[in-house]
């Protein structure tokens, strides 16, 4: 699906399912949260950090849609069109670190 199906879908759920978005505050504590939680799994399962027995089972890939549903919220309450904001970003990165990125001795 293209991010914006995705923009759609989440519009859709919510009008249906979710009666109405919560402000962007609330939202916006909300992906913070979602965030932390796929940094809690990455510090644990990749990181130097023990697992705990019960973040075992926890899915990352189900944490990271989390982020996605909550930025796509944000994203459609303020009237951007990600898909948009992502080709003007990878632009904007394409343009300002062409080389840096080839340059950079600590990277090779």
């Amino acid at each position: 699906m293209t991010i914006k199906e995705a923009q759609t879908l989440v519009d859709d759920w919510i009008k249906e399912y979710g009666v109405r978005y919560f402000n962007e505050l609330t939202n916006m504590a909300q992906l913070t949260e979602e965030v932390g939680e796929v940094a809690r799994i990455i510090a644990r399962r990749y990181g130097e950090q023990s697992e705990k027995e019960s973040d075992k089972n926890k899915d990352l890939g189900d944490e990271m849609a989390d982020v996605l549903w909550v930025l796509i919220c944000l994203a459609n309450q303020t009237g951007i069109d990600l898909e948009e904001a992502l080709r003007k970003n990878l632009d904007k990165k394409t343009n300002r670190d062409s080389t840096r990125h080839k340059e950079n001795k600590k990277l090779q």
